[in-house]
């Protein structure tokens, strides 16, 4: 690990503090008339989930965090648990459902997923940015909608519900962002 300063806090970076892990998601430099500038930082723990802020002063040390990294393959579904295996080692572990953060129902028979790990605690789970999934209802186009740029809501396969274009009919096969729940266009 490595110390950093305050204000060299980015987006992205993951960082020990106050005895936790934390992911920074925003960042804000400040520079007030009066005093030390420093640095706004919004973060969220990955262990349990908890959302803060923080003011950094150039003064303050954070110790920056690597995480690593281990292919996963995605087994089955045991009650409020997932099963993945080390593709490597052909060990299996079991993972909370919650740990996904809702993008477990894009989870696939045999997809591989990046499990991120810190002192060999698996502490996130990422899944491919974008899944195929069947459309397995639509509604139906009203006539003289198709003009404009509207979108319909169509149920996939896992159960979750999209958005899609008009022109998109029950048993079509698209590919769909996983993290925004978005469509993004026929699969080939």
């Amino acid at each position: 690990m490595a110390k950093i300063s305050g204000v060299d806090i980015r987006p992205g970076n993951i960082i020990e503090y106050e005895k936790g892990i934390w992911k920074v998601a925003k960042t804000q430099h400040t520079q007030p008339g009066k005093g030390g500038a420093f640095m706004q930082v919004e973060m969220k723990n990955l262990i349990d989930g908890r959302k803060t802020n923080v003011r950094f002063r150039s003064q303050d040390t954070v110790e920056k965090v690597r995480l690593d990294t281990k292919d996963f393959q995605f087994l089955y579904v045991d009650g409020d648990n997932l099963i993945f295996m080390d593709v490597e080692t052909y060990e299996q572990i079991q993972l909370p459902t919650d740990l996904l953060g809702g993008a477990d129902a894009f989870l696939q028979d045999g997809m591989t997923v990046l499990l991120e790990m810190y002192d060999e605690r698996p502490i996130s789970v990422q899944l491919p940015e974008q899944v195929e999934a069947t459309i397995v209802e639509a509604d139906a186009v009203v006539k003289g909608q198709t003009a404009s740029s509207s979108y319909k809501p169509a149920i996939l396969d896992n159960g979750v519900r999209v958005m899609v274009p008009p022109h998109i009919e029950s048993g079509t096969r698209i590919v769909v962002d996983v993290y925004e729940r978005t469509y993004v266009r026929k699969a080939d």
